[in-house]
């Protein structure tokens, strides 16, 4: 394993926290990752031990770093250089939160009538 330093946003790109480096880095400068309550920059090294904050689109997560990982690997692999120590209330209100707008079936189409349908409703009418 390397010994040399790696930044924040290629940690959080490589444990797949984010799809991209570059997203990692505008979450990084826009405030949303955090250590010990304070913002950080991208280019912040990791240590193993840190616990950060991070705020994806999906959600508010807690991780403590256990390994440094340089190369973007396997979700298997991943969470293995990582411990998610997110609290219990935040993983219930995310999982309320999605499926209280996910029904799992897709909406109906309400309107006009397609074409074969008007076909269908006009044999109907005149049989």
């Amino acid at each position: 394993m390397r010994t040399e330093k790696l930044r924040i946003d290629k940690y959080l790109w490589a444990i797949r926290l984010f799809k991209t480096r570059s997203l990692a880095a505008e979450a990084c400068d826009k405030g949303k990752v955090k250590l010990n309550g304070a913002a950080v920059k991208a280019a912040k090294t990791v240590n193993v031990g840190d616990e950060y904050e991070v705020k994806t689109e999906a959600k508010k997560w807690v991780i403590k770093v256990t390994a440094l990982l340089h190369n973007r690997v396997q979700y298997v692999e991943a969470i293995k250089y990582y411990l998610d120590i997110t609290p219990a209330e935040e993983i219930e209100r995310i999982q309320f939160q999605a499926a209280s707008f996910h029904t799992g079936k897709m909406l109906s189409k309400i309107g006009r009538p397609t074409k074969k349908q008007r076909r269908d409703l006009d044999e109907f009418m005149e049989g």
